[in-house]
């Protein structure tokens, strides 16, 4: 015969132990986030968190920010996904991505022949060339050509890298990398190097932004869609579709306009 305490007792273990296997099961949920309105799904996004204005680190709230970052704040609340963000240096963020660390790249990522036998690609949201930047009042730099001699900064991992190399066959260019786009506008207006790659639109955004000592040099050119790779599988065509749709949507009621030019100050979001 089990007596009253005994009872009482074996009542609290169970409930106990119900408790601590629920709570093993919602921690094994790591796809999922718990909150007031229920689980959502969860899409990591890396980044470096420095290339302003796509995606940057704002020095006083510490958090990421910029045009990319809103643009998936919309996608995400249309197709009911939790928007996480990992930062990297540019050189490891495709390694991330091919290992399943994060699900895909947002930082002004190209659209070229050659990634997209990799990878598959959602719906272009922005087109901006290539654009070389100097030191205001360096007028003797305009185009590939006149880099011949001189020291231009990369960010490692850059499509940039191509079309100097493309260019250069006799090695008459030096290519000073750099991990971040903002070190390579910093050595430019201190004459540390002589020129440095961005696309045109966060060349405009970075000069207003940071009152650098900068002018763009001749015209952009190679003009390429920016879009987020994802690694090619079933699932990943299903979540495209859906992104898509929510790109699709943002078109049609502004958003997506508006977003880049309050980033950009024009609209890029159409070839």
């Amino acid at each position: 015969m089990i007596s009253s305490k005994g009872f009482q007792f074996g009542k609290r273990a169970g409930f106990l132990l119900t408790v601590g296997l629920l709570a093993v099961s919602l921690s094994g949920c790591g796809e999922k986030s718990v909150g007031a309105a229920g689980p959502s799904k969860v899409l990591t996004i890396g980044s470096t968190g420095g290339f302003y204005p796509y995606v940057f680190q704002n020095s006083e709230t510490n958090k990421l920010e910029g045009y990319e970052v809103d643009v998936w704040t919309e996608i995400g609340k249309k197709i009911k996904y939790e928007i996480k963000w990992q930062t990297s240096e540019f050189s490891g963020l495709f390694g991330l991505l091919d290992t399943g660390k994060i699900n895909t790249i947002a930082n002004s990522i190209s659209v070229t022949d050659e990634r997209k036998k990799k990878y598959l690609f959602d719906e272009p949201y922005a087109y901006s060339g290539a654009q070389l930047v100097v030191k205001k009042g360096n007028d003797g730099i305009q185009s590939l050509e006149n880099l011949k001699g001189k020291k231009v900064a990369i960010q490692s991992g850059t499509n940039f890298i191509n079309f100097v190399k493309d260019f250069d066959k006799k090695g008459e260019i030096t290519v000073v990398n750099y991990e971040t786009a903002e070190a390579g506008f910093n050595d430019v207006a201190l004459s540390r190097v002589d020129a440095t790659f961005s696309t045109k639109a966060s060349a405009l955004a970075t000069i207003k932004k940071t009152g650098l000592p900068l002018q763009l040099a001749g015209q952009q050119f190679n003009v390429l869609p920016a879009a987020n790779p994802f690694l090619t599988n079933e699932d990943n065509k299903k979540l495209i579709e859906q992104v898509n749709k929510a790109f699709q949507e943002l078109r049609k009621d502004g958003t997506l306009s508006n977003l880049s030019k309050k980033w950009f100050t024009e609209d890029l979001t159409n070839p």
